[in-house]
C-alpha cells in the first residue's frame, strides 16, 4: 500500500481557511504604513506581519524604555535602549521573512507630515492600501486626518488607552459617533472646526478611571495617566483586524451589538 505523506505545513494554512487563497493573495500584495511603534503600533505591526501583509512601512523616532515593558510588543529587558524601528523590523523579519520592511526613524509632526507621507508612498511603489495612526500627538492626528481626507488615503486612527481597563468597551466608529472618550472629544471638535467629514477611529466608550496624583508636589486636581498592560496591545490587534478585513475583502460586514451580521 502506497503511503501518501501530508503536504508540509505553511505559514498561510490557517489564514487561507478563513480568508481564502484570493484573500491571502491580496494581503501579500498589500502595502500598509504604521505611524508609531509604541503600545498600539507595535502590536498592530506584529499582527499585520502575521496576517501576511506584503509590505510594512514603519515610522518611529524613539528607543525602547523600561516604562514600555508593561505594554509594548517590542519592549523587553534585552531591547531597552534599542531603536524601536530596529526591534520592530527584526520581529517582522522573524515572523515573515518575505515581508518587505521600510523603516524610517523620524518624529511624525504636522510640519513634516506631508513630506513623510510622500516619501513612504514613493518607497511603497506609489500606493498605500492603509495608513494606521498610532501616534500620541493630537495636532499630528488632526493634520493626518485632514491630509488623508484631502488625498483620499485610507486611514484608521487610534484614540486613547490611558486610564481605561475594559477592552469590551472598544469600538471602531467614525469620530463623529464617538462618546465618553476625552481624546476623541478633542479630535472630534477639531475635525468639526476644520471640516473633516470622516475619520475612522478605534476608541473606548469607557469612562476613564480617576487616579490620584502620584506625589504631593502635583498640582491640585491633576490626575496621572496610567496604562493597563493589555489595553494598547488589544487596540493594536483590533486595528490590524480592521485593516486585514478591509484589504482581504473578507469579514467586512457590519456586526450589531447583539451579534447580528449585516451584509
Amino acid at each position: 500500500m502506497t503511503r501518501i505523506d501530508p503536504a508540509p505545513e505553511t505559514a498561510t494554512d490557517k489564514l487561507e481557511i478563513i480568508m481564502g487563497k484570493e484573500g491571502v493573495d491580496r494581503l501579500e500584495r498589500s502595502r500598509v504604513l504604521v505611524l508609531g511603534c509604541g503600545g498600539v503600533g507595535s502590536s498592530c505591526v506584529e499582527a499585520l506581519a502575521r496576517g501576511r501583509i506584503g509590505t510594512l512601512a514603519i515610522v518611529d523616532k524613539d528607543v525602547v524604555a523600561p516604562s514600555n515593558i508593561n505594554r509594548q510588543a517590542i519592549a523587553f529587558t534585552s531591547t531597552v535602549g534599542q531603536r524601536k524601528i530596529d526591534v520592530m523590523a527584526g520581529m517582522i523579519a522573524d515572523i515573515n521573512p518575505g515581508c518587505t520592511v521600510i523603516a524610517r526613524e523620524a518624529f511624525v509632526l504636522p510640519d513634516n507630515l506631508e513630506a513623510l507621507i510622500d516619501e513612504m508612498l514613493e518607497a511603497c511603489g506609489g500606493a498605500l492600501d492603509y495608513i494606521v495612526d498610532a501616534i500620541d500627538t493630537v495636532s499630528t492626528k488632526i493634520a493626518l486626518a485632514e491630509l488623508a481626507e484631502r488625498r483620499c488615503l485610507p486611514l484608521i486612527s487610534s484614540m486613547g488607552a490611558a486610564n481605561k481597563l475594559h477592552p469590551e468597551c472598544l469600538r471602531i466608529a467614525d469620530i463623529h459617533e464617538t462618546n465618553r472618550d476625552p481624546l476623541s472629544r478633542i479630535v472630534r471638535k477639531e475635525c468639526r472646526r476644520r471640516g473633516i467629514r470622516r475619520l475612522k477611529v478605534l476608541y473606548s466608550c469607557e469612562e476613564p478611571v480617576r487616579t490620584a496624583p502620584r506625589d504631593d508636589s502635583a498640582a491640585a486636581g491633576r490626575t496621572e495617566l496610567g496604562t493597563a498592560s493589555y489595553m494598547p496591545p488589544i487596540m493594536g490587534q483590533m486595528i490590524a483586524g480592521e485593516v486585514i478585513r478591509q484589504i482581504s475583502g473578507v469579514g467586512c460586514e457590519t456586526v450589531r451589538a447583539d451579534g447580528t451580521v449585516v451584509r
